[in-house]
C-alpha cells in the first residue's frame, strides 16, 4: 500500500515518526506513506484536483490524503467538515482521495500533551480549556504554544523541531481519546492497511 498524505509543511513533517511509529504498533505489514510538503498550505481547486491525479496516476499511489489546517491565514474554511468537504468538491468524485483537516491547526494535536509543552518551554502559562480541537479560532493552538515559549523565554517555539520533541515524549493515543479528527485521520490509514480502527 502506497499512500501519500499532503501537507501543509513543517509542523506536519515533523509528525511522521510519530505516525509511523503508531502504525507499526497496529499493522501487520507497514504501508510506504510519503510526505508531501505543499509550501505553507494544501493547493485548492484544479490545482489539487490535477496533484492528487498526478499521484494516483503517473506516480502509482494507492491512495492520497490530503491534511489541512482550518486555519490557514484565509477565510476558506469555516471549521474542519467544511475544509474537507471543500477538498473533496475541488478533486471530484475520487473514491482514491482522502480529505482531512486539523481543528484549528496542527498543533491542536499537540495541546495534550501540556506538561511536556511547560517542560520544554520552561514557562508556566496553563492549559487552554475546553476540547484541543476547539481551541479559540483567533488565538490558534499554534499561536498558544508560541505564547509559552515566548514566556519560557529560553528560545523562540520552532514548529519542526518542538512538534516532533513534543510528540516523541507522548503516546499519541493520549491525544486520540480528545481530538475527533485526529482519530478520524489516522483510522483512514488504519482501513486502506485493514488494521482495526479506533473507537
Amino acid at each position: 500500500m502506497k499512500i501519500a498524505i499532503l501537507v501543509e509543511g513543517e509542523t506536519e513533517m515533523a509528525f511522521k515518526t510519530k505516525l509511523q511509529d503508531f502504525l507499526k504498533s497496529r499493522l501487520e505489514q507497514m504501508p510506504k506513506l510519503k510526505f508531501i510538503p505543499q509550501e505553507g498550505r494544501i493547493p485548492k481547486g484544479d490545482k489539487l484536483r490535477r496533484t492528487v491525479e498526478n499521484l494516483l496516476e503517473k506516480d502509482g499511489y494507492n491512495a492520497v490524503i490530503a491534511l489541512t489546517d482550518v486555519y490557514t491565514g484565509t477565510n476558506d474554511f469555516t471549521d474542519a467538515a467544511d475544509a474537507k468537504a471543500k477538498m473533496a468538491a475541488w478533486v471530484g468524485n475520487n473514491p482514491n482521495f482522502y480529505p482531512h483537516a486539523a481543528q484549528h491547526d496542527f498543533e491542536a494535536w499537540l495541546l495534550p500533551f501540556w506538561s511536556t509543552i511547560q517542560q520544554l518551554a520552561g514557562g508556566n502559562r496553563s492549559a487552554p480549556s475546553g476540547s484541543p480541537e476547539w481551541v479559540n479560532h483567533k488565538n490558534p493552538p499554534s499561536y498558544r504554544i508560541k505564547e509559552i515559549f515566548e514566556q519560557g523565554k529560553r528560545r523562540s517555539y520552532n514548529k519542526a523541531r518542538d512538534a516532533k520533541r513534543i510528540l516523541e515524549k507522548n503516546n499519541l493515543i493520549d491525544a486520540v481519546k480528545v481530538c475527533p479528527e485526529l482519530k478520524a485521520f489516522l483510522n483512514t490509514i488504519l482501513r486502506l492497511c485493514e488494521g482495526d480502527e479506533i473507537f
